[in-house]
């Protein structure tokens, strides 16, 4: 059964490119033009990813919010920011709700395929997958599995998304070493990435290790330079 994609935008002639595009890649694909329509649309049956835009007509965070309710009905839902706004508070909200991905626009629509088949080989891998996969490794309490992107703590799971996962395999590759904001920033895979982007989303990886752990602290922060991974 294909793959069903949501993508929510107000301008016609992109939200048709995008439709175009995605369905000629073998997806299902529905498309909304206000939150409104969007959310009654979950209300019927939710997709396996959705692509959001931002200001929609005069609501200029009608992005986040859909993002919020999604997220409050299928919490590992995978879903990507597609916008103009590409300020660093913007990316940085965008991470706090969960989002997998926040890219800008314009954008090549070949590389938005591709994005998207490679966020659904993630989704589709960690739902098959399970804590004894052969494939995962251990790092103290930490379970770590690079196939499936998938982390556990104490033997219970851990929800992060692709990017949180990347720079967290990047720090535990050797524990108690320091690693650098442009090794993490390179793990990313994402364009004008700064140092606050980076204490975000370690901040987001801590607060989902604490939610499990409450005295969970073995992410240390390397001032000036970058963190370290420091097992207990």
């Amino acid at each position: 059964m294909a793959k069903r994609i949501v993508i929510v935008e107000d301008d016609p002639d992109q939200r048709s490119n995008y439709v175009d595009a995605i369905t000629k890649k073998g997806y299902e694909v529905t498309a909304y033009s206000n939150r409104r329509e969007a959310l009654s649309g979950f209300e019927r049956e939710l997709p396996d990813l959705a692509i959001l835009d931002i200001i929609l007509g005069d609501e200029v965070d009608a992005g986040f919010e859909i993002c919020r309710d999604l997220l409050s009905r299928s919490a590992s839902l995978p879903v990507i920011f597609l916008t103009e706004r590409i300020d660093e508070i913007d990316k940085i909200s965008g991470l706090r709700l969960g989002a997998w991905d926040y890219l800008p626009k314009p954008i090549s629509l070949d590389y938005l395929a591709e994005r998207i088949s490679s966020l659904l080989r993630i989704h589709e891998a960690r739902g098959q997958s399970s804590q004894g996969s052969s494939t995962a490794k251990m790092v103290g309490d930490m379970s770590i599995d690079q196939e499936a992107l998938l982390v556990s703590w104490k033997d219970q799971l851990i929800n992060l998304s692709g990017t949180e996962f990347r720079m967290l395999a990047k720090l535990v590759r050797v524990p108690g070493h320091a690693v650098s904001y442009d090794t993490l920033m390179n793990a990313t895979m994402q364009s004008l990435v700064t140092n606050n982007t980076i204490n975000t989303h370690m901040r987001n990886i801590r607060k989902k290790f604490e939610n499990i752990d409450p005295e969970f602290n073995c992410i240390k922060s390397e001032y000036g330079f970058g963190y370290r991974w420091s097992a207990k």
